[in-house]
């Protein structure tokens, strides 16, 4: 066997997409008599400033010869990938044996490369130490997600599907056309299993992108035939090809147990806390707060693309414990989800006059409260129920605002009831 990891050939302004890339090469392989086992789709840390527009690494498993597979990886590269955009840096490694085999090294480096920060320096080292052979375009800083990617089957336990529908080349660039009603048909007829494939909130068919690029759509899932089947149901232009992916999409592979006091910049965290600071919207809609451990506090935020879960985060309240998730960058943990662990439920209020029932009013600094009609007085305020409107359990963002990684709640697995968008 020969595991083939590539990565960063396409440009968030020109389009391309690695996935068409990889789609090619297997196709090239099988031209030339080759068997591809498995095509993975490799999700990296989201919070890396470098990243791609989905920061996809990719791989394929075939029966080729190592040298000629890179041969033929290395054409498609050269002739497909946008290397004239500065910020598109394309890299290559192509490793022999089994995917299953990888060394531990290797397949370590899989798993940080989702969840930290690595260097070229680091991986060119190890792809020489495990005798891989590599290339790199424009600086080669994709030979860090495509050593990643070969690495991946091995690191990995948990997997998804995604199947990509191509477009006909012409029509690269010009808006797409798919029926809306048959997505939402299709979509309706394979939830849950099938997943993040419309929006039924907003209207929006989440598998179809706006981007320049050769995808048509994407339908994921949890097993291939599903995929398939929701696929079959969508009513579009031509598809030109369409290639099935084994990815780590929809896993919260991405996420690691943290402390208020111990995340680092760059990295993704599941973080429990007390609400210390109550939400408050700032200009451009985005909603922060605050929630601490101990002397620690962290911030929190929910940006305006992930629309009505703020109305989510808003009906928190300082003396709430949670659970949040969500990459970090300058100090703020960006929100994917949250879990409700404890509901603060009590609340202060002017006390009311025993003889009218009419609220009380101040009677000034550090002199309690008084009824102005009766004159009856109280020394504070009286302690209340308050009815919540966040119930115990998991809360996320919509399918139109989440990451590729981010696993969805309607997927199970959580630690506690879920409330799935």
């Amino acid at each position: 066997m020969t595991v083939v990891g590539l990565d960063d050939t396409d440009s968030r302004a020109r389009g391309m997409c690695t996935t068409y890339l990889t789609s090619v090469i297997g196709d090239a392989l099988v031209a030339e008599g080759a068997t591809v086992e498995k095509r993975l789709l490799v999700r990296l840390n989201p919070a890396i400033e470098h990243k791609t527009r989905g920061n996809a690494a990719l791989a394929v498993h075939t029966d080729c010869d190592p040298e000629a597979a890179f041969e033929v990886a290395r054409e498609a590269i050269e002739d497909l990938s946008v290397t004239d955009d500065p910020d598109t840096q394309p890299g290559l490694v192509v490793a022999p044996g089994d995917p299953g085999s990888v060394p531990d090294s290797v397949a370590e480096f899989a798993r940080r490369a989702v969840r930290d920060r690595l260097s070229l320096a680091e991986t060119l080292a190890l792809a020489d130490t495990a005798n891989y052979v590599q290339e790199g375009w424009s600086g080669g800083r994709g030979r860090i997600g495509a050593l990643a990617a070969v690495g991946a089957g091995r690191a990995f336990s948990e997997w998804t599907h995604e199947l990509i529908a191509y477009r006909e080349r012409e029509r690269w660039g010009s808006p797409r056309e798919v029926d809306p009603d048959s997505v939402f048909e299709a979509a309706e007829s394979g939830y849950p299993g099938v997943w993040d494939t419309v929006d039924q909130v907003t209207g929006d068919a989440v598998c179809v992108p706006h981007t320049p690029g050769p995808v048509l759509y994407g339908i994921r899932g949890d097993n291939p035939d599903a995929v398939r089947r929701v696929a079959g149901g969508i009513e579009s232009e031509p598809v030109a090809s369409s290639a099935l992916f084994t990815t780590n999409q929809g896993t919260d592979a991405h996420l690691r147990d943290g402390t208020v006091g111990s995340v680092r910049e760059r990295r993704a965290y599941r973080v429990n806390g007390k609400v210390s600071r109550a939400p408050e919207t700032r200009r451009g809609g985005h909603v922060f707060l605050e929630i601490g451990e101990g002397g620690d506090r962290l911030g929190c935020v929910a940006f305006e693309p992930t629309k009505r879960f703020r109305d989510r985060v808003r009906a928190l309240r300082a003396g709430d414990r949670i659970t949040v998730c969500g990459e970090v960058s300058e100090g703020t943990l960006k929100l994917e989800k949250f879990a409700v662990r404890k509901l603060n439920r009590t609340g202060d209020r002017n006390p009311r006059c025993p003889d009218c029932g009419r609220t009380m009013e101040s009677a000034g600094r550090e002199q309690g409260y008084r009824c102005r009609d009766c004159k009856t007085s109280a020394a504070e305020k009286e302690r209340i129920e308050i009815e919540r409107d966040l119930e115990i359990g998991w809360y996320e963002v919509p399918p139109t605002a989440r990451r590729h990684v981010a696993k969805p709640l309607i997927r199970g697995g959580f630690d506690g009831p879920t409330h799935p968008e």
